[in-house]
């Protein structure tokens, strides 16, 4: 495995993610969540850059508020695999994630961070079991005690919640694992 950021480098990481989001946030807030229309709608090639622009959306404060805290501590857990694992990682989820609400998502403008949340909880939940490695172990098993209910948002619960991105999101995570973190002795 290769080495690790600097805390102070992963908080940075982080800082500059939020900064991101939030003035997105604001931007959409204050143009009436104008910035919305460019939200993934599934298998219409028009919004086929959805695929890249909606994780930076949010069809509320609420919505918003909901993914920050999570998709930064998530960044920070994988970025404990290395700056190389952590953006294949990202990347990865980013572009299959998407991919697949795009082609297999009910009509809906699906949009939020949280797709990427559930990508990074994948990853983080098997991810230290499959490095051996015991600090990674310790962070997969946090990851689930503290989030484990976000499960059950795969799940087509809820109406307006684009429950296809927690799923494939989720999927996109474990897959991640599995391709890109390695077993070492």
């Amino acid at each position: 495995m290769e080495k690790t950021a600097s805390f102070e480098q992963q908080l940075n990481f982080a800082l500059r993610l939020f900064v991101l989001l939030t003035v997105v946030e604001l931007l959409n807030f204050i143009s009436g969540r104008q910035l919305n229309y460019f939200a993934l709608v599934p298998r219409e090639l028009d919004q086929l850059l959805g695929i890249f622009i909606s994780p930076f959306l949010h069809g509320s404060l609420m919505h918003f508020a909901s993914n920050i805290v999570p998709i930064c501590l998530f960044a920070v857990l994988a970025m404990q695999y290395g700056p190389k694992c952590f953006w294949q990682v990202t990347g990865f989820i980013f572009v299959v994630s998407g991919s697949l609400v795009w082609i297999l998502g009910r009509d809906a403008y699906h949009l939020g961070a949280s797709g990427m949340v559930y990508g990074y909880f994948g990853f983080l939940l098997y991810a230290g079991f499959l490095s051996g490695k015991i600090k990674l172990i310790l962070i997969s098993l946090a990851v689930g005690f503290f989030y484990g209910g976000l499960i059950f948002g795969v799940l087509p619960m809820q109406r307006y919640i684009s429950w296809e991105s927690h799923l494939f999101g989720f999927l996109a995570g474990l897959a991640a694992a599995q391709l890109f973190v390695r077993r070492r002795l």
